[in-house]
């Protein structure tokens, strides 16, 4: 895993992001409409978990993926796209997984409205990915009433055995959870690392292209330092954001929950208080994130190919008109610089695809080995 291209800070010409060698040969839309990890008998599969009986049973030919879904029935363009990547990297493993006998099944979870958890770290699973989604960060103040809990009433009953199943993965040098949005939220509040507060009037609701700038552990860091390199003396980068809560990091907070980046002002602006990146747990090199979590969304991987997915959405009578119209003027606006697509795509690898692959990657040559 890397990227080619210019040495130095702030070079973005010339650097090949991570991305699928398919849509590499037959462009961005490939694997929106004809990925060949989702034909029939193909290598991926896509599995929902709404009650505990929709969970199939444990195949050894099957990596199983864990996908906790924290919309809460919402609909959302950041579920499919997460599902997206790891559909993405499992095509860049075709050839290992047909030679293997294997595939890759991703199993969503309903984890807020249905109250279905995967099991821990040790036996199917050993890469978790958690969600956005909407309403309070603490699952008690969403009474479908106040405005931030966005219709949402929460039965607060997952949370215990969410904060059980991420204390075991944290424990297993073997299993990994990446996590954006709502799920940094209630990293966040596991951990202690930091207090929800809702955004000021004056601030407003976080949403749009904005930006966030790496802290200081990020330039020592074995990964993020060679995004620190590329971005240069501002340390800034692009990112998607939707959000209506700030993480305030609170006074005493664990010592292994390391804060990797913060908010900015508005673009260009100073940095805030709010963390937006933290690092909870490394691979047992030293090397890779192993428990990571971000407060913005980089599965919004390609404007052009979230269009065509939201298109999508609405033909199949998934969205409603005014929610589609919304996303849509998002996703369309148009930027000063020519190279936010491309900032965005940088965003991404380093925050999530880059990460999510090594550890797929791994659990794909170890399974290969085993059999």
């Amino acid at each position: 895993i890397g990227w080619t291209g210019g040495e130095g800070p702030g070079r973005l010409c010339g650097i090949m992001p991570l991305e699928c060698a398919f849509k590499q040969r037959h462009g961005r839309q490939f694997c929106v409409t004809d990925c060949p990890a989702s034909a029939p008998c193909g290598t991926f599969e896509y599995v929902r978990v709404e009650r505990p009986e929709d969970v199939p049973a444990a195949d050894p030919h099957a990596i199983d993926v864990a996908v906790l879904d924290m919309n809460h029935g919402w609909p959302n363009l950041g579920h499919d796209s997460l599902v997206h990547a790891i559909m993405d990297s499992s095509c860049e493993t075709i050839g290992a997984l047909e030679d293997a006998g294997l595939r890759v099944r991703v199993l969503s979870f309903d984890v807020r409205r249905s109250g279905v958890l995967p099991e821990g770290p040790g036996g199917r699973y050993s890469l978790y990915v958690g969600t956005g989604g909407p309403g309070h960060i603490d699952p008690r103040q969403n009474d479908g009433v106040a405005a931030f809990a966005q219709g949402v009433r929460e039965n607060p009953a997952w949370e215990e055995p969410a904060f059980r199943l991420f204390d075991a993965i944290r424990a297993s040098e073997d299993a990994a959870l990446f996590a954006v949005c709502h799920t940094f939220g209630i990293l966040c509040r596991w951990s202690g690392a930091a207090e929800p507060v809702l955004r000021s009037p004056e601030k407003g609701k976080c949403t749009g292209v904005l930006e966030n700038v790496l802290a200081w552990p990020a330039a020592e860091h074995p990964w993020f330092r060679r995004f620190a390199a590329l971005l240069g003396e501002s340390a800034c980068f692009r990112v998607v954001e939707n959000r209506l809560f700030d993480l305030i990091p609170r006074r005493e907070r664990p010592a292994w929950a390391v804060p990797i980046a913060f908010e900015t002002l508005g673009v260009g602006g100073a940095p805030g208080d709010a963390v937006t990146m933290i690092e909870f747990a490394r691979d047992r090199s030293g090397v890779m994130p192993r428990v990571f979590a971000v407060n913005h969304h980089p599965e919004i991987v390609d404007r052009f190919r979230q269009v065509m997915i939201l298109n999508q959405k609405r033909d199949r009578g998934e969205v409603s008109e005014t929610w589609y119209r919304e996303r849509l003027e998002i996703l369309t606006r148009s930027f000063p610089e020519e190279d936010v697509d491309q900032r965005l795509h940088l965003t991404s690898d380093f925050t999530l695809l880059g990460p999510l692959r090594f550890h797929l990657f791994r659990q794909v040559r170890r399974r290969a080995e085993s059999l």
